[in-house]
């Protein structure tokens, strides 16, 4: 019998509660490195903002690591809203910090830190927390178990003109899976703040040893570029540089990149990329940004000299297979994914480093044109090596090839694993995602009107439908069951891209379509290879300001998104900007449709999936939503649940 499902049934969790419940919402579980690194990030916060250059760490034998530098302080005063110390608020409050207001005279312009949600799961995740605080010629100290105050603030000494922070964490092992703090990955992440931060000296001392490590380099990102290759000679010198964009910059002042990239033959190719000193291990979008400047500088000099065989074209992978580089983002209002911050998800940002990095590559290029031609033809080298790899798939296929459909515009590469195929609605769209595209791996399908509903057809009937049968034949794949043996080798996309309007019409396309996919190409779905595009529904323009601020546009998913924009450009000093809402793709520029919905590298795709096995819940749904013999039941499943949609009208 079902439990009694009541008002008193619904939990509210308070304080840092939230974070105990579900620790791996916020941090990494397998031990405690990431809750140390969110202390040792706040003391980089400062050393950034120019205010320490002193960062001190311990690692001690019980597994509890001291961290310490001589920035300004934790304020410590009584905040004024809340009526208890500020310092207790940082560590016991989530979502509360100085990092917000990104304004100028704000604590922090740029910070690692974000959402105020960091050292709070340290303190949540601890068994005891220990706080000492100089500032305003006072050392104050409080202490924390458990996540809730121990010993209150008090003053317990002076410092004279001192001030700065200390924290001892103690990880409470019964959150993680190992207690041990692994130190080479300490010591990796100390030393990235030392090459990050060049007028920073890092200390860690190792308890259990007695041995005190300490990292400075004076040469920067090229410095430790070089110590990463472990001594391997480079195809052209080191390329670094630094640029910060100014008030007359299309960027906020301030933003910008620094980066030292090499080419090597041989050895291990090493990639490090931070934003605000926050090391980002899945990349994004500053380091698609360093790709995308880079690759182009190399392309127009290749162009420029004439140095492209005949037959051959270069695309991004052949220059950086052997690229190994260490990239750094300033970035005013970063957005990661997720609350470890792995992966930069920020669209500025691609056009941010790219903007950085091109003109100043190529012009070195074409100084030093030796170097530029060794590049090319290392380049041109993996593109022709690439070329016959796929060249060598093609021959294993069968000789008897169906005619493609005439209004499909293919690409041009034939590497089935990089291609992708949009299935677009409307004649116009699929104009503009014709001239948008990069007709090197995008492939456009335009499809006119509504697909039929196949849900109930008979897969013997499915090819008198002409916008099903030139699916069919351009993606290279017959129809089948969920349990048919199909083989996929001739899979002529590894994506299929359903891009419809941000409308309701455009979400019945989608339903039609998925359908199609879920009943007769169910393997295409389990094996991951059927997506959804998600083009904006708004366009933000905001009037230019001066040389400081020119205008920019910018473009959001959905209200919340939008909000969100809003907010970032009140924050950002604009005080006008004008908001239109897209009726369709077919309004869309090739250049819109690009930034927006078609580069790999700002684009949004949903891939669909119903998990390992199509479970007979899922089927029974879709023949209850699909099902022309199901009306009744359909109406009733509305009646129930219609409260439950978000209407757009």
């Amino acid at each position: 019998m079902a439990e009694k499902y009541s008002e008193a049934s619904i939990k509210v969790l308070k304080g840092l509660e939230p974070v105990r419940q579900r620790p791996g919402m916020y941090t990494r579980t397998e031990n405690p490195c990431h809750i140390v690194q969110e202390a040792i990030d706040n003391a980089s916060d400062e050393a950034l903002a120019g205010f320490a250059d002193k960062i001190e760490v311990t690692l001690f034998e019980d597994n509890s690591v001291s961290i310490s530098d001589n920035g300004r302080g934790i304020p410590v005063g009584i905040h004024p809203e809340e009526g208890v110390p500020t310092v207790e608020i940082v560590f016991t409050r989530l979502h509360a910090g100085g990092k917000f207001d990104k304004k100028a005279g704000g604590a922090y312009s740029f910070s690692g830190g974000l959402h105020g949600v960091g050292v709070s799961v340290t303190n949540a995740l601890s068994s005891r927390l220990e706080v000492a605080v100089m500032r305003e010629g006072g050392i104050f100290e409080m202490a924390f178990e458990n996540g809730e105050v121990a010993r209150p603030l008090a003053k317990t000494g002076s410092c004279g003109r001192k001030t700065g922070t200390f924290l001892h964490v103690h990880p409470n092992p019964a959150y993680f899976d190992s207690p041990a703090i692994p130190l080479n990955e300490l010591e990796r992440l100390l030393r990235s703040k030392a090459v990050l931060l060049p007028n920073v000296s890092v200390f860690l001392t190792v308890q259990k040893t007695g041995e005190t490590k300490s990292w400075h380099y004076p040469e920067g990102l090229k410095g430790y570029l070089g110590e990463m290759l472990g001594g391997y000679e480079p195809v052209i010198p080191f390329f670094s540089g630094e640029r910060i964009s100014g008030k007359s910059s299309d960027f906020s002042e301030g933003e910008g990149a620094a980066w030292a990239i090499a080419w090597s033959e041989e050895g291990q190719v090493c990639r490090e990329s931070y934003v605000n000193l926050i090391p980002t291990p899945a990349g994004g979008t500053h380091e698609s940004g360093l790709r995308e400047g880079v690759f182009q500088a190399v392309k127009n000099f290749v162009e420029h000299h004439g140095l492209l065989p005949k037959g051959v074209k270069l695309i991004s992978e052949d220059l950086f297979s052997r690229a190994s580089f260490v990239l750094s983002a300033k970035v005013l209002d970063p957005q990661f994914q997720g609350q470890t911050k792995e992966r930069l998800s920020s669209r500025e940002a691609v056009k941010l480093v790219s903007s950085m990095i091109a003109d100043p590559f190529e012009l070195w290029l074409n100084e030093h044109v030796e170097y530029g031609k060794k590049l090319a033809e290392l380049a041109i080298r993996q593109a022709q090596n690439r070329l016959k790899s796929a060249q060598k798939v093609e021959k294993k296929k069968g000789s008897g090839v169906a005619v493609l459909p005439g209004k499909l515009t293919d690409c041009e590469s034939k590497d089935a694993s990089r291609t992708e195929l949009f299935l677009v609605e409307g004649d116009s769209a699929g104009g503009s995602a014709k001239m948008g595209r990069d007709k090197e791996f995008q492939a456009i399908l335009p499809l006119r009107g509504k697909v039929l509903n196949t849900w109930e057809q008979e897969a013997s009937r499915l090819f008198a439908n002409n916008e099903i049968h030139d699916i069919a034949v351009a993606i290279g794949v017959d129809p089948h069951e969920a349990n048919a043996g199909i083989d996929l080798s001739s899979l002529r996309y590894s994506k299929i891209c359903i891009m419809a309007d941000a409308d309701v019409d455009g979400a019945h396309i989608q339903v039609l379509l998925l359908t199609l996919f879920f009943r007769h190409f169910p393997k295409l779905i389990e094996k991951g290879h059927i997506y959804v595009a998600q083009p904006p529904l708004f366009r933000i323009d905001t009037q230019g300001q001066g040389k400081s601020k020119p205008p920019k546009k910018h473009y959001a998913l959905d209200e919340s998104e939008l909000a969100g924009i809003e907010d970032r450009l009140a924050k950002e000093g604009f005080r006008n900007w004008s908001i239109s809402r897209f009726k369709g793709l077919g309004e869309m520029s090739p250049e819109q449709l690009w930034d927006t919905t078609m580069n790999p590298d700002t684009r949004r795709l949903m891939k669909i999936s119903v998990g390992a096995e199509m479970s007979d819940d899922t089927t029974a749904r879709m023949n209850m939503l699909m099902s022309k013999h199901e009306s009744q039941a359909r109406r009733s499943w509305i009646e129930e649940h219609g409260d439950e949609a978000e209407a757009d009208i």
